[in-house]
């Protein structure tokens, strides 16, 4: 498999792109004998899936499950499809998500699954409606309607929606065409299209929001926007969060298990942090912040002082989020904050987002423009969890961006609050809930 992409910044910082070979046995990964195919293009694509087993904060084991289509059986075209999370065209994206879809349901069932409620997160998945609509199709004779032999109401008891963006890039949209070509004779398109047409194409969001009976947005704001962009559906939200221990450093879960013992299994209990003693709070951060000045430095030679206010953005690359927002005014920026102020970046720019990777080399001009004497800015290249933690935990400020309302939700502010670390942030998506002046942050 390839992974997502391994980062490499030039000297002109600009973001290239490597693929990152990786085996899936060398990450605990379990190859099932389990096998199931999808037809496209006319062609049988055969699947196989491997297992992954995430053990829970007290025992229990989740088992995950991967798709892989790097089989001998395959034809060549066919073997890369699971290897990229985002791997080209639309007709590559379309074949992603019957995999996904059609496939997860058949493999599911291979795997002796009985599924009560499947949950679409995104439009991704959303053609496995289709596949549930086959399953409970009844006959004309029973129904005496052609239009009623889908059983939708039996399918929208399946399933549940959550749509995750307001972004437009964010609901996958396909050509009838492109459709029909991949996907040949698997579903009658006149239906198809009275289930998911939207302005004349496939909208994969219209798919899922017409065969499910519950859909949520991913924060109280973003439940309101997505209410307003999808008129007609009741759309209510369920605020995003985070893995606690996952996004805690080791040494804060130390002192987390000392005084407020039970914390990761059950967050609610962060209302006794003032059990934590303020000396044990501030040198916990001291030494975040220590190795943060260390990776720093090792990785590019700028020396970065623990003494000085470190704020600390590190999250996708995406033009909305506003990672140069800071730089607009550098000669402003330098009067405020000259010898006072360092601030450490990192985040990747999808491969074809060109607008995203402009927005590295800003931050990456401007870090040259203000120079190390007077505000030392540094951009880490490929970001992945481990450094976004060690980033976070680092950090004495956090700091969010977004253009409003385009924030769905954001997590990365919640990761820092796990870690002593307060957030300055525009108010949007999760933050709005989050926020408390001067006490959560600003």
């Amino acid at each position: 498999n390839k992974g997502y992409f391994r980062q490499h910044l030039d000297q002109d910082g600009w973001q290239s792109e490597a693929p990152i070979e990786w085996n899936p046995a060398d990450k605990g990964m379990t190859l099932l004998p389990n096998r199931v195919k999808v037809r496209l293009e006319g062609r049988d694509v055969h699947l196989a899936v491997w297992r992954f087993d995430l053990k829970g904060e007290k025992g229990d084991i989740v088992p995950l499950h991967f798709f892989d289509s790097d089989l001998p059986e395959n034809a060549d075209v066919d073997k890369g499809l699971t290897y990229h999370l985002y791997g080209g065209d639309d007709r590559y994206r379309l074949k992603q998500e019957i995999i996904l879809g059609i496939g997860g349901v058949l493999m599911l069932q291979s795997l002796g699954y009985s599924i009560e409620k499947y949950h679409m997160n995104e439009g991704h998945a959303a053609l496995l409606v289709l596949e549930l609509l086959k399953r409970s199709k009844r006959s004309v004779e029973e129904v005496w309607d052609e239009n009623l032999v889908w059983d939708t109401e039996k399918v929208q008891d399946l399933c549940v929606f959550t749509t995750h963006t307001p972004v437009e890039a964010g609901h996958d949209r396909f050509e009838w065409g492109l459709v029909e070509d991949v996907m040949g004779g698997y579903f009658p398109m006149d239906a198809f299209k009275k289930f998911g047409d939207e302005h004349g194409k496939l909208n994969m969001t219209t798919l899922a929001l017409n065969l499910s009976d519950f859909h949520n947005g991913v924060a109280k704001k973003h439940g309101e926007v997505s209410q307003h962009m999808f008129p007609g559906y009741e759309i209510r939200s369920i605020t995003n969060g985070v893995h606690s221990r996952t996004w805690t450093q080791e040494r804060w879960q130390k002192l987390y298990d000392q005084y407020i013992p039970g914390w990761s299994a059950e967050p609610e209990l962060f209302v006794r942090v003032d059990n934590v003693p303020d000396d044990k709070i501030w040198e916990t951060h001291q030494e975040c912040k220590r190795e943060l000045m260390e990776i720093v430095q090792a990785r590019t030679g700028i020396q970065m002082s623990p003494d000085i206010l470190t704020i600390g953005f590190a999250r996708r690359a995406t033009p909305y989020k506003r990672a140069d927002l800071l730089f607009r005014d550098i000669e402003r920026l330098a009067k405020i904050a000259k010898g006072k102020l360092q601030i450490v970046y990192a985040g990747k720019a999808h491969p074809k987002d060109g607008a995203g990777k402009e927005n590295i080399n800003k931050i990456i001009q401007a870090a040259r423009a203000l120079g190390g004497s007077q505000i030392p800015v540094v951009f880490l290249e490929n970001y992945d969890m481990d450094l976004a933690l060690k980033i976070i935990a680092g950090a004495d400020v956090w700091l969010n961006t977004p253009m409003r309302p385009r924030e769905a939700s954001g997590t990365s502010g919640m990761k820092a609050t796990h870690n002593g670390v307060p957030n300055f942030s525009v108010l949007d998506g999760w933050w709005i809930e989050g926020w408390v002046e001067g006490v959560t942050g600003w």
